[in-house]
């Protein structure tokens, strides 16, 4: 075992992708392309001090797609022994000399694959050596924290400790081959406020590349406490028509319903509602979007999609207009488009901010409704629809007047985004998009 952790080498790893590329030429396989990984982790949990769970995991793994001319075979294995993988090269065969001929199959375009001899340096491998007791000790911080918020914190959904790391190699007929390592840490509490019918549950996490960058865990211990307490007292309100705002953690998924519609699969499908809306303007004038794949130490950044395809800097929406849909080389090939190197998806989405902070958006806002919480996946991405159970808060007057429970909120997303009023500077760097508090200028609302 490397001292990293790992069982196999980059080197072995690209030895393997290698070999898989021979076999697949050497039976007749006209493009084969393959990925190969492994990684391994460690989760801790408490629950009212006491070790709840200890997990580890440890996994590897090889994904093999063949091409017969225009027909397409994949199969997988985790077994890395070399007469596993040469079965798995056969099964991927077997399935594509079955399968209906694909003219939009195929590897990316050589010209586009990136040149793994100058990839940038992304910083994205940044190991946590601790062992299970220390672990364990961070998670008991942070409950203990959440506790000493107030003593109406009553209960305990526990604290969490979780550290990641993995690698992998890519590599294609066109000569490609390129890999890296990655880290993902973490740490989480969730604490329960208040008695009988009205016990709050809430939660708070952080969760980094690099462990020495994640927020302490007094701090997500805190705000998880004070989250909790805030929601004691939740009120149902009357159906109304008011302005919204959704709160950072949440307007992220606000971000992901746009990737979702503006992503190729759903395109060539005709199963959204950004269908040829290249060119238009889809959000307000102030509103501007940035896909940047090279921050260093950031959750979606790469020098390289799926495909194997560069990834560059660019903007997918500029002054409220779509100029980029998200699109790998099979689903640009089904549009008659360019591939966006976005196999796989985004790469770190930045919603760009306004001048104002959470507090200064509700003071915008005057009346309305804060949303904290999202329940259930009502999006129909044919037509743009929304709606989802949520909770948060009642705003009047600039300021927080009762916490809400049980409502829904509902509207179209496409009017939703271009009734977009501002945008907050409070984004969180916990994950591979970014976007401050979201206000928009009004939604439905039903309650009782």
């Amino acid at each position: 075992m490397s001292s990293q952790g790992f069982s196999f080498s980059q080197a072995h790893l690209a030895e393997i992708a290698g070999d898989i590329l021979k076999h697949a030429k050497k039976l007749g396989a006209s493009a084969c392309e393959t990925d190969v990984s492994e990684g391994f982790g460690q989760s801790v949990a408490v629950r009212r001090s006491e070790v709840d769970t200890i997990e580890y995991n440890r996994d590897k793994g090889v994904g093999v797609t063949v091409y017969l001319g225009q027909q397409r075979g994949y199969a997988s294995t985790s077994d890395f022994s070399k007469k596993a993988l040469k079965a798995t090269v056969e099964a991927a065969i077997s399935i594509a000399r079955f399968t209906a001929p694909d003219p939009c199959a195929g590897l990316a375009d050589a010209a586009l694959m990136a040149r793994t001899k100058k990839l940038p340096e992304l910083d994205l491998f940044h190991p946590w050596a601790i062992d299970v007791a220390e672990a364990i000790e961070l998670a008991r911080r942070c409950e203990e924290s959440a506790f000493a918020v107030s003593p109406k914190i009553t209960n305990s959904e526990g604290a969490n400790t979780s550290i990641q790391q993995s690698h992998f190699v890519s590599a294609n007929s066109h000569g490609f081959v390129g890999g890296y390592a990655t880290t993902r840490h973490g740490l989480s509490c969730s604490v329960i406020a208040g008695e009988g019918d009205g016990m709050q549950r809430e939660f708070w996490y952080d969760a980094r590349r690099d462990p020495a960058e994640l927020l302490s865990p007094e701090e997500i211990g805190r705000v998880a406490g004070e989250r909790a307490l805030a929601r004691l007292g939740a009120k149902k309100i009357r159906t109304c028509e008011v302005p919204v705002i959704f709160e950072a953690p949440l307007a992220v998924s606000l971000v992901g319903n746009f990737v979702q519609a503006a992503s190729g699969g759903a395109l060539y499908r005709k199963a959204s509602f950004l269908l040829d809306s290249l060119g238009q303007p889809l959000f307000p004038a102030t509103v501007n979007i940035s896909e940047r794949p090279h921050l260093r130490k950031a959750f979606g950044s790469s020098p390289f999609d799926s495909d194997g395809v560069a990834t560059r800097d660019r903007e997918v929406v500029r002054d409220g207009v779509l100029e980029g849909y998200f699109l790998s080389a099979y689903s640009a090939r089904k549009l008659g488009m360019q591939t966006t190197g976005n196999a796989g998806g985004s790469h770190n989405l930045i919603v760009h901010p306004g001048e104002h902070d959470l507090a200064s958006l509700i003071r915008q806002m005057d009346r309305g409704l804060l949303v904290t919480e999202l329940l259930g996946h009502g999006v129909n991405y044919v037509t743009g629809d929304y709606s989802r159970g949520a909770a948060g808060f009642w705003v009047e007057k600039g300021r927080i007047k009762h916490a809400v429970e049980e409502v829904t909120i509902a509207g179209n997303l496409r009017e939703m985004f271009r009734s977009i009023v501002a945008i907050g500077k409070d984004a969180l760097p916990r994950s591979a998009k970014q976007c401050g508090s979201v206000l928009i200028e009004h939604m439905k609302v039903a309650g009782r």
